[in-house]
């Protein structure tokens, strides 16, 4: 059922899209929540027919998109990217001075055909031990990482799934098909200036630390310690704060044990039971002192007390976790996981967007770049880790590697860039071939590999494209040209060129690449039609303005991921950004007109 015909006038869909871009803005929902409503109210008003769902499908975009991140993951589950990354972290020993160089001109390198997340996920841990093995702070390394990913993306069509989300939409604006490497005279000249510039200026960040990087400045060594309340305990009915064993300052009670119950996150409403066991955590100096106080009893204020009884003692650890894209995990509470039952481990912080998030952290829905410090024995965390797909950025991961995989894995990226360099097969198809050759030949398992795709980005990708399908229908692209032509077609279309380049860079730092891509692409096509020159340059200035989220955590993945993992305040990636998004701008606007003249 539709509600009229006028429904579908261009300053109704206007103000809808102003909507939508304030719903991305002020985060009031998950981007792809935000872009399936309004597709749900553009299908209600009639602006959108069912088959224009079903077209936006059948674009070859979300297709390629999702088939090229389960060949990354590929490359990553079979050691490929990791043979690369453990070399770079080698190099920090014996060249520091141009290890951090090479490192991000390798990131860029691989980024240009590869996924940019797992890509980052990946080098996060080997930039945390090449800043150890350098002597400087992990926030002086990590945010170059991740704008290094987003430079090398702008080197081929494969390299971000904006730049195929927008070489679909131009095919569906009827322009020829971009090539593999088509805008790659513009964007190795982009990724060399910038990587350049990233080598060089990563001084100027910030010296932040994590809160791992904290405790392990305090207090290195650590040590979990079982005590059981014995029937008679004096202690029987005492608040666990009251008891002198616990209320010394290298001590700190992590966990009351009653049965198969955990109160930690509610002591303040127990007093101690028969029975109950005590989860002490201190150093190990503290240990052998009460290691010393006997064989099978503790001490308190230096007397021997029989109502306590050790029964375990093991050696702990604190690691900082990274929650990346894929983790099962988002979206629960630390209480509903409770992973101390599960893997006998302790949260003990929880870091998000610049803040430590203290009051009643275990409460508060886990998201994505939400870096979660964790303490417990080595193998405990190395489980967790690897059940829950966690990242450890403390250290490269130490999973097992289908390693005699590793060169079908290699070589089927590289069949899949030489077989589209030579225009043998569109993209698409290529991408298939490619994730049955993968799966096929058991370099990743299925339901890894689907695992694999970010399937928020697919649903966001396909209700954009039927937004996009809305702009045309209602005619306000034609409408925004019109308004746009007087002012523009006088000043020539290397002006005109520049307001598209503007316009999609401030728009993508407020709401997602995607998004742009779908909404300033057609623009931009119309407005080099109304001018009377090719659209070509246009497009490809959406594609690199569109990538070039430099100024928040919030515009770019990979920015996000990074965020919590370094320690960083919001204001950093501003003061850090600008400077290199002013640089690549201007860069490419001198170089796209030469590779495509007006």
């Amino acid at each position: 059922m539709t509600f009229g015909v006028n429904m579908a006038h261009p300053a109704i869909m206007g103000c809808l899209l102003l909507l939508l871009f304030a719903a991305f803005a002020f985060e009031l929902a998950a981007p792809e929540v935000v872009a399936m409503v309004l597709v749900a109210v553009l299908l209600m008003l009639g602006i959108v027919a069912t088959d224009d769902v079903l077209d936006a499908m059948g674009n070859p975009a979300p297709l390629t998109i999702a088939c090229m991140f389960i060949v990354s993951s590929a490359m990553v589950r079979t050691g490929a990217l990791d043979v690369i990354a453990t070399r770079i972290t080698g190099l920090g020993k014996t060249r520091p001075t141009v290890s951090i160089c090479l490192f991000l001109a390798v990131i860029a390198t691989m980024s240009a055909f590869t996924n940019n997340t797992p890509l980052v996920m990946m080098m996060i841990p080997v930039g945390m031990t090449i800043a150890k093995e350098l002597d400087i702070a992990p926030s002086r390394i990590l945010m170059p990482i991740s704008f290094a990913a987003v430079l090398g993306g702008t080197v081929s069509l494969l390299g971000t799934s904006t730049n195929i989300l927008v070489d679909g939409v131009a095919r569906k604006a009827g322009l020829e098909p971009f090539s593999l490497f088509e805008i790659a005279p513009v964007g190795v000249i982009v990724a060399v200036v910038g990587v350049a510039w990233l080598g060089i200026s990563h001084r100027m960040l910030p010296e932040r630390h994590t809160v791992a990087g904290v405790s392990a400045a305090s207090d290195n060594k650590r040590f979990v310690v079982s005590i059981f309340i014995e029937p008679g305990s004096p202690y029987i009915g005492e608040h666990p704060e009251h008891i002198d064993l616990l209320s010394r300052p290298e001590r700190r009670l992590v966990d009351v044990l009653r049965g198969d119950r955990s109160l930690r996150r509610n002591l303040d409403d127990y007093v101690l039971e028969e029975g109950d066991i005590l989860v002490l955590r201190t150093s190990a100096s503290d240990l052998m002192t009460l290691k010393e106080a006997g064989r099978h009893t503790l001490t308190a204020s230096s007397a021997s007390d029989p109502h306590l009884v050790q029964l375990s003692t093991r050696g702990s650890i604190m690691v900082e976790t990274l929650l990346a894209p894929g983790a099962e995990i988002i979206g629960h509470t630390l209480f509903e996981l409770r992973l101390r039952r599960r893997y006998g481990v302790y949260p003990i912080a929880l870091h998000r967007k610049g803040t430590n998030l203290q009051e009643r952290f275990e409460r508060v829905p886990l998201q994505v770049g939400d870096t979660l410090l964790i303490e417990g024995a080595p193998d405990d965390l190395q489980r967790l880790v690897e059940d829950q797909q966690l990242v450890n950025i403390a250290e490269p991961t130490t999973r097992g590697y289908r390693r005699n995989k590793a060169w079908i894995a290699v070589g089927t990226m590289l069949g899949i860039i030489a077989a589209a360099a030579l225009d043998l097969m569109p993209l698409a198809g290529l991408a298939v071939m490619g994730v049955a050759v993968v799966l096929a030949m058991r370099c990743v398992e299925p339901e890894e590999a689907f695992r694999s795709v970010d399937w928020q980005i697919i649903a966001l990708i396909v209700a954009m494209l039927t937004i996009g399908t809305a702009l045309e229908n209602t005619g306000l692209v034609e409408s925004i040209v019109a308004l746009a032509k007087p002012w523009l077609g006088t000043m020539g279309p290397i002006v005109a060129l520049c307001a598209i380049y503007f316009l999609s860079l401030v728009l993508t730092e407020l709401v997602t690449n995607n998004a742009v891509a779908v909404v300033v692409t057609p623009i931009g096509i119309s407005l080099a039609q109304a001018l009377h020159v090719d659209p070509r340059p246009f497009v490809v200035a959406v594609m690199f303005a569109a990538s070039a989220s430099f100024l928040t955590p919030i515009g770019y993945q990979t920015n996000t991921l990074v965020y919590s993992a370094g320690g960083y305040k919001f204001t950093d990636f501003y003061k850090y950004g600008f400077p290199l998004t002013a640089l690549v701008a201007v860069t490419t606007l001198i170089v796209i007109p030469l590779v495509w003249p007006f």
